[in-house]
């Protein structure tokens, strides 16, 4: 009776490992090249912000490869519902990463993303990744470079009156706008900034008049944010007023009046968002181009004579933003 016992309990035992489920296989390793997509407000040929990503996303595919990164784009996105129908579009095709470029773009992104929880989005400029673990944000402190540009602006104008053309009052514009005024004022207090808010990232006419009402009243130095300057740097290059320019480097516009131009290498970003991803990490981190990280470049025009000490004192001051000697005040 016992020898029965014992066979039929290692029977049932024998029938229940069998019938165990199997351990899950780890799922494959995805083959095939990162796939980046990317909405734009803007034109990739903008010389601005959207430029300064479409070059960042090149910068990326040279350094990895076109056998192992692709992008694609649609730029021109004004209308926020057409942007967003493409963001979702985009997501359906399973993109590895969307990037929203273009801060109205983020409700329509804080809507989207946890439809696609496998997808990572990255919008900007801004921090807030809305709390999504798909979300990467990132933002430019175009203070630094609007510093150093005021600085420079500063130590040019012989006027010494100044006139910025801004797009609208919010985000890097702003920051950029705040950072120049306040390099201005370090280093000449004597020198007048008018500043000119027109309204519009993409109006070109009303950029031009801006820029036509500072050289009126007497700026012989300009500088501005957005799109639309390329209508500001017409006006200056007409009158001989030199140029600083943002986000994208502006000196083939006016290879005689553009003295420097602060410009946003977004790859820097890309790279690490890429790496994350790559490791699982989808979202729910942001990133900050500066000075320090190369995210954000001062770069010269070489068909520009910048006198030595101008570019030791520019030199001077990148140095003392990224030691942290110099303080970035801000209204």
């Amino acid at each position: 009776m016992k020898k029965v016992f014992w066979f039929v309990l290692t029977l049932a035992l024998v029938l229940s490992a069998c019938a165990a489920p199997a351990t899950e296989a780890p799922s494959p390793a995805k083959t095939g090249p990162f796939r980046v997509a990317v909405v734009m407000p803007s034109a990739t040929t903008d010389l601005a912000f959207g430029q300064s990503m479409y070059d960042a996303l090149v910068a990326v595919q040279n350094e990895m490869g076109k056998d192992k990164f692709e992008f694609v784009y649609s730029e021109g996105m004004f209308v926020v519902d057409d942007a967003a129908a493409a963001i979702r579009d985009y997501a359906t095709q399973g993109y590895d990463l969307i990037i929203a470029h273009g801060s109205q773009y983020g409700s329509s992104l804080q809507e989207i993303a946890p439809d696609f929880p496998e997808t990572s989005f990255a919008w900007g400029t801004t921090v807030d990744t809305f709390g999504l673990p798909n979300v990467f944000a990132y933002e430019a402190l175009s203070q630094e470079g609007g510093y150093v540009n005021g600085v420079l602006a500063a130590k040019l104008t012989k006027s010494k009156v100044i006139g910025v053309v801004g797009p609208i009052e919010t985000g890097d514009a702003k920051l950029y706008v705040d950072g120049f005024k306040a390099g201005v004022a370090a280093t000449d207090p004597a020198v007048q900034v008018n500043v000119n808010y027109i309204g519009s990232f993409s109006d070109v006419a009303l950029a031009s008049e801006a820029a036509t009402t500072h050289i009126a009243a007497g700026a012989d130095v300009l500088t501005g944010s957005a799109q639309m300057v390329v209508g500001a740097i017409g006006k200056a290059e007409e009158a001989g007023a030199l140029w600083f320019g943002t986000q994208s480097n502006q000196a083939s516009l006016a290879p005689k009046i553009v003295v420097a131009s602060q410009v946003y290498h977004w790859e820097v970003m890309l790279k690490e968002m890429i790496g994350l991803i790559q490791g699982g990490t989808l979202g729910g981190q942001s990133f900050s181009a500066n000075l320090a990280n190369g995210g954000q470049v001062i770069e010269f025009n070489d068909g520009y004579a910048l006198p030595d000490d101008a570019k030791a004192l520019a030199d001077e001051t990148i140095k003392g933003i990224i030691d942290g000697t110099i303080t970035i005040t801000l209204p």
